[in-house]
């Protein structure tokens, strides 16, 4: 049956490159938007047939993009030249630690030695894949506990100029979330870690704390708030204290009562440009929190990253891989 599904989606991948689907939609609000992004511009469908795919980062070593399909368990590839593949299968569900569901890896991210990194719903863990090549995935794990108690489920992460990782802990790896029984701690964290000190916890006051970015200069860190009753962007300002002055950069409530999806993955473009997968799509946002537009797959829209050189944003939308182009 597995090799079934999985010929069935090259076979969809296939017909998609020929065909060159395009869908969606683009919302200009500002011109600002129309510097990164042509007004002709369309969105280009790759693959389908996910459950429910997340985490993209792009690697250079491949010249393609890692994504999660984090109900299946399952890392895929994609690039230009081979299209679709599965990369890395268990990817975040060994069996490692207590779990009632089979979800996999969610947020992928690269360390500054370009080694994969992955937060594993199903382990509880954030973990880094020991080998790029392999015939079955191994991992060293980095993080799983807090105080002796297990960690919910590491959603999504990202890394500061020293190597240190922010991520956050969401309760989606278990079954009935906040009241599941194997949840051992009593809040959802942002966290760090880093070699020198471990793990710190950084601010317990979000009740779901999803797609973590820092600015260009480390101050502040911006976390996607993923709850349908407070669809908000939080900012913190970043110091070694923790996270402080929490207030809310971007209040996507009034959207959320038309449009489908939550806050969830952040990236930071060069120019400044906040992008964000929330309502609608993918939303464009200054540094002050304008909104100055929207990509808009029309579907939920779980993450986002861009290539090497920011020539395309690769976006994970419920249930497929699409990209987009940039303007250089």
């Amino acid at each position: 049956m597995k090799k079934y599904l999985s010929i069935c989606l090259m076979l969809g991948f296939l017909v998609l490159q020929s065909q060159k689907t395009k869908i969606g939609s683009l919302e200009f609000l500002d011109p600002r938007m129309e510097d990164l992004i042509d007004k002709n511009a369309k969105i280009e469908l790759l693959a389908e047939g996910f459950d429910w795919a997340e985490g993209p980062v792009w690697v250079d070593r491949l010249n393609g993009v890692l994504f999660s399909d984090v109900p299946n368990n399952k890392v895929y590839m994609w690039n230009e030249k081979k299209g679709l593949s599965i990369f890395i299968e268990p990817s975040g569900m060994t069996n490692y630690s207590p779990t009632n569901k089979s979800d996999g890896s969610n947020g992928l991210a690269l360390d500054k030695n370009g080694n994969l990194i992955l937060c594993q719903h199903g382990d509880r863990t954030v973990a880094r894949l020991k080998k790029w090549n392999f015939k079955k995935p191994s991992f060293d794990i980095i993080v799983e506990k807090y105080e002796g108690k297990r960690l919910n489920s590491p959603n999504d992460l990202v890394f500061d100029k020293s190597g240190s990782i922010y991520f956050t802990d969401p309760p989606y790896g278990l079954k009935i979330q906040d009241d599941d029984p194997l949840k051992e701690l009593n809040f959802n964290g942002i966290y760090r870690w880093s070699e020198s000190k471990g793990i710190e916890l950084l601010s317990k006051s979000m009740k779901r704390p999803n797609g973590i970015i820092l600015s260009e200069d480390e101050k502040t860190v911006y976390v996607g708030n993923s709850d349908k009753d407070n669809n908000v962007i939080i900012a913190f300002d970043n110091n070694k204290n923790g996270l402080v002055n929490e207030r809310v950069f971007f209040d996507g409530n009034k959207l959320s009562k038309n449009r489908v999806g939550l806050f969830d993955g952040l990236k930071l473009h060069s120019s400044g440009i906040i992008f964000t997968t929330g309502p609608g799509g993918v939303l464009l946002l200054d540094s002050k929190g304008k909104h100055l537009g929207t990509i808009m797959p029309g579907k939920a829209t779980a993450n986002c990253a861009f290539d090497s050189d920011e020539s395309y944003l690769y976006l994970t939308s419920d249930n497929v891989l699409a990209r987009i182009k940039l303007k250089s």
